[in-house]
């Protein structure tokens, strides 16, 4: 289950090392402000899908990935959230 997550991850650092010309990944490499911009669409979007019961999935599946890449470009290590995470486990 875990693995898409790992392949996203993946990915997000391949491109920032490669890039690949029209890539979508690229492009929200390349602008923090659009990759920004996109993770508050898509939360809204979420929370619009689960107020009206609708796209649920597919809203949570975009909220991951651009999370994944906004955090990629701003030089957050997704390894470093998880340790937080385990940190706060009680």
């Amino acid at each position: 289950m875990l693995k898409i997550l790992e392949d996203l991850v993946t990915l997000a650092r391949e491109r920032k090392s490669n890039p690949v010309v029209g890539s979508y990944t690229n492009k929200l490499l390349e602008d923090k402000s659009l990759a920004k911009e996109k993770v508050l669409e898509e939360i809204n979007e979420l929370i619009e899908a689960v107020e009206q019961d609708t796209n649920k999935i597919h809203e949570a599946a975009d909220v991951i990935y651009h999370l994944i890449v906004y955090l990629e470009k701003s030089g957050i290590k997704i390894e470093e959230v998880m340790k937080e995470l385990t940190n706060r486990r009680k």
